[in-house]
């Protein structure tokens, strides 16, 4: 018919895609990190894919190849694995090149709509990509990365990591953050519309019912952090509580730091890098668990150790703002600040009924966070930016 629109045109590919937003849509996730590398953003796209598939969608993954060993129990979808290098100092964090592969892929794949998970150099490949194709892409804020160029001091800093990123969302229908600390900050730097996507957490893997007395093989107070071990995360802040008496400070986790921080706490258990039932057994046997980073958006650690009934101590910065009720759950204490850490620490070591009683109220808090219930809120943006409506509502603190 004259004047019709050829099959694969932006708006033949929109209106089939509003007519499939009620049963499966093809979902083209374009990530900075998928397994088997181990890091916040990769777990949550893993997730994100299991619950796409769980609902009858059809996801397809564009990652960076990793340095890690394959991991059989991924699901069976099309993954496409483009070049990367590591970056300086940290080979195993894998950055994606520049490549024709990306805008490749989401020709032949066809979305119905595109998820970027933390776009900052290979997802914004697909943010550009899929603005000139005429896909809807919804963006999942996920690095600090302007606080980590502040940190590590790379190029032009902070100021140009927030110029680069308003680009990027800039072309998206609409931005994600994982908390309301960061979606105010996202806002106060042009950046929107911005809606809060919290993460869930598996509340049957980590369970207070793991607990095991024998899991460290001691009877002393066991103080614990798991995540990276890098620069910015700050485990050095720590040592003051290894020199506590009766307490033992593990460290579960790998990376760039690990050597030096071996050498400034000799007295932590560096347990290197935990999965599976052993994390949720390890996480479950903890007494107190510690984060000590500034720069989280969400912080996943935290949600897991609540659901394993920890109390838990971490910077009033950040995710940990909305996941922490200090004096309830916890408490949140200064950032950057040894001192803070080892009187909160403090507290609740010599207090094994304030342990309980705190632990037992981030149990209950984290019980309705399934990843679940997210991912269905993750369907309604997409369902949302699909039909054209990309209109954020006013930003509420996370429950």
């Amino acid at each position: 018919m004259a004047g019709s629109s050829p099959p694969g045109h932006p708006e033949v590919t929109r209106g089939k895609a509003a007519l499939l937003t009620l049963t499966g849509m093809r979902v083209a996730i374009i990530t900075e990190s998928y397994p088997p590398d181990v890091n916040g953003v990769a777990h949550s796209v893993l997730r994100t894919v299991e619950h796409l598939l769980a609902r009858g969608h059809e996801p397809m993954v564009v990652a960076p190849t990793s340095l890690g060993e394959p991991r059989s129990a991924l699901p069976d979808i099309p993954v496409v694995r483009v070049p990367s290098v590591g970056l300086p100092g940290y080979p195993s964090f894998r950055v994606g090149l520049p490549t024709r592969r990306v805008a490749g892929a989401l020709h032949r794949f066809r979305p119905d709509v595109v998820h970027l998970a933390s776009p900052f150099a290979l997802a914004a490949q697909g943010a550009f990509a899929a603005a000139r194709q005429g896909l809807p892409a919804v963006a999942i804020y996920q690095t600090d990365v302007p606080g980590f160029a502040g940190f590590y001091k790379l190029g032009a800093g902070r100021a140009a990591a927030w110029r680069w990123l308003r680009r990027v969302h800039g072309v998206t229908a609409r931005t994600l953050a994982p908390s309301s600390a960061t979606a105010t900050e996202l806002a106060a730097h042009g950046i929107g519309p911005v809606q809060l996507w919290p993460r869930g957490v598996d509340a049957v893997r980590f369970d207070p019912g793991k607990r095991s007395s024998d899991r460290f093989g001691t009877d002393e107070i066991v103080v614990g952090y798991v995540g990276r071990l890098a620069p910015e995360k700050r485990v050095d802040l720590l040592e003051p509580v290894t020199q506590l008496p009766g307490v033992r400070v593990v460290v579960i986790g790998d990376g760039p730091a690990r050597s030096a921080l071996e050498r400034q706490m000799p007295r932590a258990h560096f347990l290197g890098e935990v999965v599976g039932e052993d994390l949720a057994t390890a996480f479950a046997s903890l007494d107190v668990f510690v984060h000590t980073g500034a720069h989280e958006t969400f912080c996943q650690t935290v949600q897991e150790a609540m659901a394993s009934g920890v109390p838990v101590v971490a910077p009033a910065a950040g995710g940990p703002v909305d996941l922490v009720r200090s004096g309830v759950t916890g408490y949140l204490v200064t950032p950057d600040d040894p001192g803070a850490y080892l009187a909160a620490v403090r507290e609740l070591v010599a207090d094994a009924s304030l342990r309980r009683e705190f632990g037992a109220a981030g149990r209950a808090a984290v019980a309705g966070r399934s990843w679940a219930a997210v991912g269905d809120a993750l369907i309604g943006h997409y369902r949302d930016v699909v039909r054209g409506s990309s209109i954020a509502a006013p930003v509420e603190r996370a429950a």
